[in-house]
């Protein structure tokens, strides 16, 4: 079967789910700790002598964390590298073509994995320490606010306290920032490191896989709601590897014995993939490309444009964003008030299905919760 970044998302969901859901379990003791004697008229004195404790609790969470992410990320990989390969031998075995034997047999993972699994652990390393001083600000910036708002009778104690969480919710964990100089929010920032890791643990091994089986040259689909990274490889063959550039290339046919062909090469996938094809997300996939049997298919139509997918994207974390806020709700009416705010974006998300016939993912929607 072919492979795709697809292939493998559910791991890395996995994986991201676990930081999700410490930030709650923070979100949750940050809110404890600061509803806790808040109508006492010591309360800033106490919450200031607690801070101690709250980071205690902190570097708890996070520890636990670290521990369970270690083990995760390189099972995702594993899982995702083999993945790859059954999807290589699938596909030669359905072909039914003389390659499949060689397909089947296994190239060696444990380097690979390893590799791959040692480069999101060091990616993911300075999210800890963001993670710990996030809380550690927002708990004191909460007392800060607390402390200074009845005095200058703008709101009350509970309200400044309300108010500095729900900015901690809006935004949950941020202030990571990739090699492009984009931000991202926790979740995103793991999920999208883990999707670019599993993708290429996949796409890779499917690759060695059609390499010990003597196949050279792949051919990459067309894909919904395609971005502008992708769409100048779609439906286009690439050699597995070697050089850039476009080229005929003479190679034998795949079930005649001496019969020669000519295929007109697009470049190289190394050479796409640093282009941006296979990037987290990426819906494309790549099969074995079989000279003188294999057809590269006609233009489809697709659902909605990748300017609509990303407006679906908008709508979810928004969805995420104010079920955050009613987690973090002090009282009845903030959480009612978020409540109401998560159902009107997920009835923008169902407008859009409607309009443009995008598959609806609700699992995007959804805030994982510690266990």
């Amino acid at each position: 079967m072919p492979v795709s970044p697809a292939l493998a998302e559910d791991l890395a969901a996995a994986v991201a789910d676990l930081y999700e859901a410490a930030e709650g379990v923070l979100l949750q003791k940050l809110r404890q700790a600061l509803a806790e004697g808040i109508d006492s008229p010591v309360w800033v004195e106490l919450k200031l002598a607690s801070v101690g404790n709250l980071q205690a609790a902190v570097d708890e969470v996070l520890a636990a964390l670290q521990a369970d992410a270690s083990g995760a990320i390189h099972e995702a990989l594993a899982e995702a590298y083999e993945r790859g390969q059954q999807a290589a031998v699938a596909e030669l075995g359905a072909l039914g073509v003389g390659q499949a034997a060689a397909a089947a047999t296994a190239v060696p993972t444990a380097p690979i994995v390893d590799r791959l699994a040692a480069a999101v652990i060091n990616d993911t390393g300075p999210v800890y320490l963001r993670i710990l001083r996030s809380t550690m600000d927002t708990y004191r910036d909460v007392i800060s606010r607390a402390a200074a708002a009845p005095a200058l009778g703008a709101q009350t104690r509970r309200q400044a306290a309300q108010s500095a969480l729900d900015a901690f919710a809006n935004r949950g964990v941020t202030g990571f920032v990739d090699r492009a100089g984009r931000s991202w929010e926790l979740r995103s920032y793991v999920e999208m490191a883990m999707r670019s890791a599993v993708g290429r643990a996949a796409v890779e091994a499917h690759s060695d896989r059609l390499g010990a089986a003597g196949v050279e040259l792949v051919l990459v689909s067309q894909a919904p709601e395609e971005c502008p990274l992708c769409r100048p490889w779609e439906r286009k063959i690439l050699a597995r590897t070697g050089g850039p550039g476009v080229r005929d290339v003479q190679v034998e046919h795949a079930t005649e014995d001496g019969e020669m062909v000519t295929v007109k090469v697009a470049g190289s996938l190394p050479e796409a993939r640093a282009a941006g094809l296979m990037h987290p997300n990426c819906r494309h996939d790549v099969s074995a490309y079989l000279p003188g049997v294999s057809r590269v298919p006609e233009p489809q139509a697709t659902r909605g444009t990748y300017e609509d997918s990303q407006r679906q994207r908008y709508f979810e974390r928004q969805v995420r964003k104010w079920k955050r806020r009613e987690a973090a709700a002090m009282d009845d009416a903030a959480r009612t008030d978020a409540r109401s705010r998560v159902r009107a974006y997920q009835g923008r998300i169902r407008e859009l299905v409607g309009e443009t016939g995008l598959p609806r993912k609700s699992h995007r929607e959804q805030i994982t919760t510690a266990r």
